[in-house]
């Protein structure tokens, strides 16, 4: 009785064993940022002016590592072996930065939460507001930040964005790469913004420096 038991209970651990490395292997993407040749616009803000990107808030529904899509009947599903390779919140804020720094050269771009020792001119929040996929067709991006003057410790802008990027391939590699598509958009709208904002203020600094 023993030994059937021996047998039985190796048995059952030997089929364990075989349905866990039979199973599919988990595939991590990533977000990727807009290429140095391709980044536009390119502008040239005051230098030396530093800018805090973040935080960067997600719906608690995309606050997971498995890829979130929707259907036509908006049924949502989590994907159980494509995944994010970083948290989403962070590579959203990762991915504004890198494209921030190449479309506005002369700022210092700080990713939340910076160095409180660093003097900061302007901090950028974004709230993603809705973010859907449908693996057959396209991406909806939408999203709501604003920019706060942080040495006056002011709100001066707040935007509501929306884009959508066809997913090519039908795929989660495809909408990896529409995501990102989007943010590269969404940095554009952010640089043009961040540009106006700096130079409108620049004359009133340097009028105010002027002795009398």
């Amino acid at each position: 009785m023993k030994k059937l038991m021996i047998y039985a209970i190796f048995a059952f651990m030997s089929a364990g064993c075989i349905s866990v490395s039979g199973s599919p292997n988990p595939r991590f993407y990533m977000l990727s940022s807009v290429d140095r040749d391709k980044a536009s616009p390119v502008l040239n803000i005051p230098a030396s002016t530093i800018i805090e990107i973040g935080p960067v808030t997600i719906p608690p529904y995309l606050d997971r590592p498995q890829m979130v899509t929707q259907d036509k009947n908006k049924m949502v599903t989590f994907a159980e072996f494509d995944r994010w390779g970083e948290p989403l919140d962070s590579g959203l804020e990762r991915l504004l930065v890198e494209n921030l720094t190449l479309m506005l050269p002369g700022a210092s771009l700080q990713m939340f939460p910076s160095n409180f020792a660093i003097p900061l001119n302007y901090q950028v929040i974004i709230s993603v507001v809705q973010l859907e996929g449908d693996l057959s067709k396209d991406l909806l991006f939408i999203t709501q930040w604003s920019i706060i003057d942080s040495q006056n410790r002011k709100m001066v802008l707040t935007k509501r964005s929306q884009f959508t990027c066809p997913i090519k391939p039908h795929n989660y590699s495809g909408l990896a790469g529409a995501l990102s598509a989007a943010c590269v958009s969404l940095s554009s709208e952010i640089a043009e913004n961040l540009f106006r904002v700096a130079n409108q203020q620049r004359p009133q600094e340097d009028t105010k420096s002027q002795p009398n």
